[in-house]
């Protein structure tokens, strides 16, 4: 009797790869037994990827900027994890200019990294998600959504600075947040991409444990041993206390919009889908801050 012969894997390449959530998915990648031969790194400076490439890690040039680049680096392609281009204000066309390019290369699936309730929110980063999530419906492509909550490293990269000043500023309120580690995300992204295209297409709300900046206060208070308090202003009083350190307006208005958006409600979610897709438990903000304090 004949054996049943191997399917050969299929190609898997990833946008914004030398960025922080890329970077971590083309190693969930390699991680779940992908052959690095596999897979494909698309970035816009391939020297910066040289590592990728020490592992056998295809390295394709990929601008955004560029269309020009875009065709090539998905010639071959059979599944495309669509990293969201980090420059806010111009990720339609960027985003626009890669879907259009995966579906002149046949690519077979398209998962995007989006945001928390990208159609139903008022949070300020979300018109541009759900604008790419349009563009991707329309474009006929098999397409999942990962509409990612917060970061937790938000958070943790500011230790430091909540342990100098032993308070954290914001205008959240009582607002939860519903954030996981890039690693985790990228690690549900890319059951979303390797896994059973029929199971996974359609748009997945991601988050972790939700806790509000008060328990992050806490938090950081129990693992290190110096008492951080949470101390709430309100849009306005943050906006100006931001520009008084030195911030612009924009940039402080755009800040403190964020805080309010939690404190609405809008960055929380009580979907299982971040827990179904990894198999387990996401990582806990304890943990989370541990690791980050160690």
């Amino acid at each position: 009797m004949s054996e049943t012969p191997t399917m050969p894997a299929p190609s898997f390449a990833v946008t914004g790869a030398t960025g922080h959530l890329g970077r971590l998915a083309v190693d969930a990648l390699l991680r779940r037994g992908i052959p690095a031969g596999n897979v494909f790194a698309l970035v816009r400076d391939p020297a910066r990827a040289e590592d990728l490439a020490e592992l056998g890690v295809g390295v394709r040039e990929a601008d955004y900027d560029r269309p020009d680049t875009l065709g090539p680096a998905l010639e071959g392609i059979e599944r495309l994890l669509l990293v969201s281009s980090p420059t806010t204000g111009d990720r339609v066309r960027q985003h626009t200019a890669v879907i259009e390019a995966a579906n002149a290369a046949d690519v077979g699936h398209v998962v995007y990294t989006s945001v928390i309730h990208a159609d139903e929110t008022e949070l300020l980063l979300a018109p541009e998600h759900a604008a790419t999530e349009d563009v991707l419906q329309g474009s006929g492509l098999p397409f999942a959504v990962a509409r990612n909550g917060w970061y937790i490293e938000n958070y943790t990269a500011r230790i430091s600075e909540f342990l100098e000043r032993g308070e954290i500023v914001g205008a959240a309120g009582e607002g939860r947040i519903s954030a996981a580690t890039r690693a985790d995300y990228a690690e549900a992204a890319v059951t979303l991409l390797a896994g059973d295209i029929t199971d996974y297409q359609g748009y997945w709300e991601l988050g972790g444990p939700s806790f509000t900046l008060a328990d992050l206060a806490a938090t950081i208070t129990e693992v290190t041993g110096t008492q951080v308090s949470y101390r709430d202003l309100s849009g306005e009083d943050f906006t100006a206390l931001l520009t008084e350190t030195g911030m612009d307006a924009d940039t402080a208005g755009f800040v403190a919009s964020l805080d309010l958006s939690a404190a609405r409600g809008e960055l929380q979610t009580d979907s299982p889908a971040l827990e179904n897709l990894l198999g387990r438990a996401p990582t806990s903000l304890h943990d989370a801050v541990r690791a980050a304090v160690v």
